[in-house]
């Protein structure tokens, strides 16, 4: 093994039975490539919301506390006692951050496919990814198109996979719209190029004026603000219009899902011939893959006996379409990696810049516009 690679920082994410949260940088040796992997220099990885829910947990970030030197700081916070139960299943293990990311393949393994990744750059799934050098299976890469850059290919799988998994559910399960919730997201805006290309109909909620805007500028037909007065007769409206009746929503706790409910409920009644007492016999679908408000859900309940809420994950959805599909899927994100599946970031960080407080308050807030990419090579 070359000098490079042969260990690099990584970084870990640990809670303990005492209840501190603690984020650190730790040099680790990087495994050398069995057959059928690669090592890969990363340089590029995305900080996603799934990404925050490991890098802080249940941690109560208003305690945050930053120690430790410029070149190896530690960041600590407390969890509160509350919320230590959902946690026992990580205590004490220092662990590694970062679903996906980026880079160039430095080392490889005696297979030929693993051979022929040498010197390429790779898109990369598979956690860890908050770290120097990554070793990782062949087939957890994807070669980028040529002159694609590190930095465009970081996002390559949760968020465009997560946009074209919810169509396909959508189309599964019989439906023919869908609402999305947190719109004006870099995964909203994806979701809106996919529907616009493949002419499905999508109503966007937002929750300000500026980020109506920014889904008027790539074309969005179907936008509702939920801060306004008029909220749930404009979401009325666009449902009956659009004729969906399923939605995602990245909010999760709240008023929203039962008012997306009430409000699909509403639509579908404007065409009622008969009254019911129960309702529509039409089945309204609100599936949670967020929690920007970790509160509970609130369900008030005007919509019917016809109806369903639960949880909607990316890997159990892959899981469940199969290798074949899946592989449909990625070879679309990769065909329009710089168009449709485009990323945004306002922010690139080495890892000891991401553990700056001042940075880590603005990525913390999990807000629109404010998405950071981690450069872990970076000088």
């Amino acid at each position: 093994m070359s000098a490079e690679g042969r260990s690099g920082l990584q970084l870990r994410s640990q809670i303990k039975k005492s209840g501190e949260l603690e984020i650190s940088l730790v040099d680790v040796p990087t495994p050398e490539p069995s057959a059928d992997e690669v090592v890969v220099r990363v340089e590029a990885t995305p900080i996603n919301p799934s990404d925050l829910g490991l890098l802080v947990g249940a941690a109560d970030m208003s305690t945050v506390k930053a120690a430790g030197s410029k070149d190896a700081p530690i960041i600590t916070a407390r969890v509160p006692d509350a919320a230590m139960r959902a946690m026992t299943g990580r205590l004490d293990q220092s662990m590694p951050v970062g679903n996906e990311g980026a880079g160039v393949v430095i080392r490889a393994g005696s297979s030929d496919a693993a051979k022929a990744l040498m010197g390429k750059n790779v898109a990369m799934i598979g956690g860890a990814m908050y770290t120097q050098y990554r070793t990782i299976k062949v087939s957890d890469c994807a070669v980028l198109p040529e002159g694609t850059a590190p930095a465009e290919g970081a996002s390559w799988f949760v968020n465009p996979l997560t946009a074209l998994g919810m169509v396909e559910t959508m189309r599964r399960e019989g439906h023919k719209a869908l609402v999305h919730t947190a719109a004006a997201s870099n995964l909203g805006q994806m979701l809106n190029k996919i529907c616009l290309k493949d002419g499905v109909a999508l109503v966007n909620i937002v929750r300000k004026p500026e980020q109506a805007e920014i889904l008027h500028k790539i074309g969005a037909k179907h936008i509702v603000d939920s801060t306004s007065p008029t909220f749930l007769e404009d979401l009325t409206e666009a449902l009956a219009e659009t004729g969906a009746t399923i939605a995602f929503d990245a909010i999760g706790g709240g008023k929203l899902a039962g008012q997306i409910l009430a409000c699909m409920e509403a639509a579908i009644n404007r065409s009622a011939k008969v009254y019911s007492r129960y309702g529509s016999n039409v089945h309204k679908q609100v599936y949670i893959y967020g929690m920007l408000d970790p509160g509970p859900t609130e369900l008030y309940r005007s919509f019917g006996m016809t109806w369903s809420v639960g949880g909607w994950l990316l890997f159990p959805f892959l899981m469940k379409v199969g290798p074949t599909e899946m592989a449909k899927l990625r070879q679309r994100v990769v065909s329009e990696l710089k168009t449709t599946f485009a990323s945004h970031y306002t922010q690139v960080v080495s890892l000891q810049e991401a553990l700056q407080l001042s940075h880590l308050a603005v990525y913390g807030r999990r807000a629109t516009g404010e998405k950071y990419l981690i450069n872990p090579n970076k000088a």
